[in-house]
């Protein structure tokens, strides 16, 4: 009889499907419903008040029918136990985790982009960026500005979590992310293809041995790989040995300690920008 009444008090004690998890917010499970590039399990909706829902959700219960995926209505109090006190916009989504690409598998079509005179390609490289916020807001970026890959270290690094999805506005769902287990290895690969290897730095002061460069300044004449490290720490010396060059961001006014850097992902939105407003120019 207890079972019973657990199960009446919380309608979403069904048995989840074994290592999903829950994806939140409106654009997430839209996109990811959409795209279907992993399993989908079920789609829970706020419970409409008043008997009237939201057009947007209905659409999403007919994207979920249409792939055949159960679609519960549950109240909105469930839905935050569900994903943790996030914000969910009354939409939730079970499904398998996304995994990284593996760059083995991808690597043979894109081997004569470095010799090919493409000389407008732009891949992004992230080393050891943990924080599923940053990771997220960086994705959103590289999307939205036209870079052509994402590459993330294996390991040190955050997974392509719900929180990833949420933060990324759900361009997790539809670009690629690569992941490598030999970093510096790869970098000299391709820098032996022909392409340019920039690393990032917030401090010049602390960059030995490679010539720092404002973004500003930064002339595009071939494939470019930008690599940007980890919160705090940024690159590891291993890593900006195989730079070419490092970029900075030069600042608007002499900084108080402490004060003194830009969040990873901001940093990077600017860089990017920087790159690819040559990108444009060129392509004119």
């Amino acid at each position: 009889a207890g079972k019973g009444k657990g199960q009446e008090r919380n309608p979403l004690s069904l048995e989840r499907t074994k290592g999903s998890e829950i994806l939140f917010g409106v654009a997430p499970c839209w996109l990811a419903l959409a795209q279907a590039r992993r399993a989908l399990f079920r789609l829970f909706l706020k419970e409409p008040r008043g008997g009237s829902g939201r057009p947007l959700r209905a659409e999403l219960a007919l994207q979920a029918a249409a792939r055949g995926v159960p679609v519960l209505r549950v109240p909105g109090r469930a839905l935050d136990t569900l994903c943790r006190g996030r914000p969910h916009q009354g939409v939730c989504l079970e499904a398998a985790p996304l995994p990284f690409k593996s760059l083995r598998d991808a690597e043979e079509p894109q081997q004569g982009d470095g010799e090919s005179g493409s000389r407008q390609l732009l891949w992004l490289v992230l080393e050891h960026i943990q924080d599923p916020m940053n990771l997220g807001a960086l994705l959103r970026s590289a999307y939205f500005l036209g870079v052509d890959r994402v590459v993330a270290t294996h390991s040190n690094s955050c997974p392509l979590t719900p929180i990833v999805s949420k933060a990324s506005a759900g361009a997790v769902e539809v670009f690629d992310v690569y992941s490598t287990d030999d970093l510096q290895g790869f970098l000299k690969a391709k820098t032996e293809e022909g392409w340019e290897v920039v690393g990032t730095v917030s401090r010049p002061e602390d960059v030995e041995d490679v010539p720092v460069i404002s973004c500003s300044e930064f002339q595009w004449d071939k494939p470019v790989i930008v690599v940007i490290g980890s919160e705090g720490e940024g690159l590891s010396p291993e890593t900006q040995r195989c730079c070419r060059r490092v970029l900075s961001i030069p600042p608007g006014r002499a900084l108080h300690p402490g004060i003194d850097s830009l969040n990873v992902s901001v940093a990077a939105g600017i860089l990017l920008h920087s790159i690819c407003s040559q990108k444009r120019r060129h392509g004119d």
